[in-house]
């Protein structure tokens, strides 16, 4: 799907708050509401628009540590392990990458305690699990969602 400038700065305003209701994007950008009403579900049907989501404090949930963790997966076990990582409880994010990690990985648990299982005796016993190096996180100084949508290049 080719974005127009439109498009874009229509994306730019959902990315800032996604609540932002049709009328006063509409406004923004100078359009009526049902054109904008349009295109954005034009951008959900094309999967530009991929959801909206609530953006909630780990800490607020019980969650008071998080971690990177990268693993080295057994060679030929990757999509095995990478689809079985996201059945585990605490693993919120799984990429497969280049590098010395086959996977990365960013895990929330409650505390140490729980980390340690979650580490020891559900990842580390996975089929195909090779070996980990665990990183917790000790503070976040900066954790945009926003992606740099800028104007249409000619």
């Amino acid at each position: 799907m080719n974005l127009d400038d439109t498009d874009r700065a229509i994306l730019r305003i959902l990315q800032e708050n996604a609540r932002t209701p049709f009328s006063e994007i509409a406004r923004q950008i100078d359009m009526s509401s049902a054109t904008v009403h349009d295109r954005v579900n034009r951008l959900e049907e094309a999967g530009v628009i991929e959801g909206y989501h609530a953006k909630v404090e780990p800490k607020a949930i019980g969650l008071g540590i998080s971690a990177l963790v990268g693993l080295r997966v057994e060679q030929g076990r990757e999509q095995d392990t990478l689809e079985r990582l996201t059945d585990i409880e605490g693993v919120q994010e799984v990429h497969l990458t280049t590098g010395e990690w086959d996977v990365m990985m960013r895990v929330y648990a409650a505390d140490a305690d729980a980390l340690r299982e979650l580490m020891f005796n559900q990842i580390a016993q996975m089929d195909g699990f090779s070996r980990s190096q665990t990183m917790v996180i000790l503070g976040t100084t900066y954790d945009s969602q926003e992606l740099p949508i800028s104007p249409e290049q000619n």
